[in-house]
């Protein structure tokens, strides 16, 4: 009876070994493959049109990192932020993804969205799950890396 219990402990063992293998190849797969939010443009149907805010629309974010060595940059049509050697924001911080998030225009408002990241998009303390308008004065934080959206 033991060599039976043995035999099955080992195959659970295995098996074992074997779902955490997939789950690494899995996660790297997509960390690869980048994020899935960015692949549509366009708004699919059905979905609600962004509200605009009441305030005036910023044209610079100023991105302070935790070492508080501050950069402003212009927005443009759009930006993306995160670890990535393409984006046009890069930031080091390690509580960033590679394609975190992104700043763009549509209707006359300029937006921020996260990108699908781990730890998340907060604008003005509140967690991102829709792209969001944002005014100037706003204050959006990606880990420990602060935005202020400016005129």
């Amino acid at each position: 009876m033991p060599e039976l219990v043995l035999a099955v402990l080992k195959y659970f063992f295995l098996l074992l070994i074997f779902l955490f293998l997939v789950r690494a190849v899995r996660a790297m797969y997509l960390e690869i493959l980048g994020p899935r939010a960015s692949r549509q443009q366009s708004r699919p149907a059905g979905t609600p049109r962004i509200p605009a805010r009441t305030g005036r629309p910023p044209d610079k974010v100023t991105v302070t990192p935790a070492d508080g060595k501050a950069m402003t940059y212009d927005i443009s049509e759009e930006l993306l932020i995160g670890r990535d050697s393409k984006c046009q924001i890069p930031i080091t911080d390690s509580y960033a993804s590679t394609i975190h998030a992104r700043i763009f225009k549509r209707d006359n408002a300029v937006l921020i969205e996260d990108m699908g990241s781990t730890n998340g998009t907060f604008l003005n303390r509140k967690k991102l799950s829709v792209p969001a308008a944002v005014s100037r004065g706003d204050k959006a934080r990606i880990g420990r890396t602060e935005l202020e959206f400016k005129k």
